[in-house]
């Protein structure tokens, strides 16, 4: 969501105020009784100024989409960031302000209209001075909004037609480098959990289709009421978006993060999310997998059904995944080319 720059107080008087002296010069200018011309000046002048000012916040109001209407997704996702009861709250904010001072046009170009042309200039002023009164009530909200836009200008653009594969798993399991293995994406990687702080997407196409991988920050397995902004976002996309889930065990348990936990956290996404699951174990290729260590991963490798053993980084596996995505089936998709009765028990079951 793209919202205008929001200005502070003092630069939306500041303008208002500019404005309204440009067009008083101009009125100035202008050839008429003197006993009128001081009259026209201070209402052309108070006029502009409220009529500036007022353009700029309905630029604000109409530019900013109604969050209801907005897929849940993105509402859920703006709540997480900044919180949507208080984003209504600031646009509420500025929608009163418009309509206070439509009110102190109407009322002041009125009374200078009346007044004797010695009284205008005092009328102008004490118009100004409540103007700059409403203007400065709403410096909070311009302040939230300004902080919105700027926490919001990087929320990910989301393909809602596309059949939407959500990458799930602790913190530096692999989930960046293996969204960078199957579509063009370039995610930051690192090895320090949290390296993802928001949604990564890549895309690809394969037999007409278009398939969108969807990268979220680590999760741990602990309430959601315990969860931060940067986990929660990951929920939201678990929640508003996977047609599957790409669950990331950290076979060798490099993440800092043991299997029991990991499994745990699974157990929890399978309890809140009814979405297919392809599991995946990865870091095979330095998990030690012999030995006493081979029983101890091959006992949460039994837990799962059908699961891949993949090394991410070395690709390894990454072309068995690309063909299980592509046989997920999105929930109400009208597809151009209908799928043949016969390969429908190929697919992932989403009903």
């Amino acid at each position: 969501m793209k919202l205008p720059t929001i200005p502070t107080p003092e630069e939306l008087l500041d303008k208002g105020f500019k404005r309204g002296k440009k067009a008083a010069d101009l009125k100035r200018s202008e050839r008429m009784p003197k006993h009128i011309k001081g009259k026209k000046v201070e209402e052309v002048r108070v006029v502009t100024s409220c009529q500036v000012i007022k353009a700029k916040l309905k630029s604000i109001i109409d530019s900013t989409p109604e969050i209801e209407e907005l897929p849940m997704f993105y509402q859920d996702y703006i709540d997480i960031t900044v919180g949507v009861d208080d984003f209504k709250q600031a646009l509420g904010a500025l929608n009163w302000a418009f309509g206070i001072i439509t009110q102190l046009e109407k009322d002041y170009s009125a009374r200078i209209r009346k007044s004797p042309s010695e009284k205008a200039a005092g009328l102008r002023k004490e118009a100004y001075g409540r103007i700059s009164s409403v203007v400065k009530k709403i410096s909070k909200d311009l302040d939230f909004l300004d902080f919105a836009k700027n926490n919001l200008r990087n929320m990910p653009t989301i393909d809602f037609d596309a059949t939407s594969i959500v990458i799930a798993g602790f913190p530096n399991v692999g989930k960046s480098t293996l969204l960078s293995k199957i579509t063009d994406a370039e995610p930051q990687v690192a090895d320090y959990p949290f390296t993802t702080k928001g949604i990564q997407i890549g895309h690809f196409e394969k037999r007409w289709r278009h398939y969108q991988i969807i990268d979220t920050p680590g999760l741990l397995d602990r309430p959601v009421g315990e969860m931060n902004d940067i986990e929660l976002n990951a929920m939201v996309a678990l929640e508003d978006l996977a047609d599957a889930i790409l669950f990331i065990f950290d076979a060798s348990e490099t993440c800092g993060y043991g299997l029991p936990n990991q499994f745990n956290l699974l157990e929890e996404i399978k309890q809140i999310f009814d979405t297919p699951i392809v599991y995946l174990f990865n870091k095979m290729d330095i998990a030690d997998y012999d030995g006493a260590r081979h029983d101890y991963i091959q006992e949460y490798i039994d837990k799962t059904e059908d699961p891949l053993l993949i090394s991410a980084l070395e690709g390894e596996g990454v072309e068995e995944i690309v063909r299980l995505i592509t046989r997920v089936k999105k929930i109400d998709r009208i597809l151009d080319v209908e799928v043949e009765e016969e390969d429908d028990e190929h697919y992932f079951d989403l009903t």
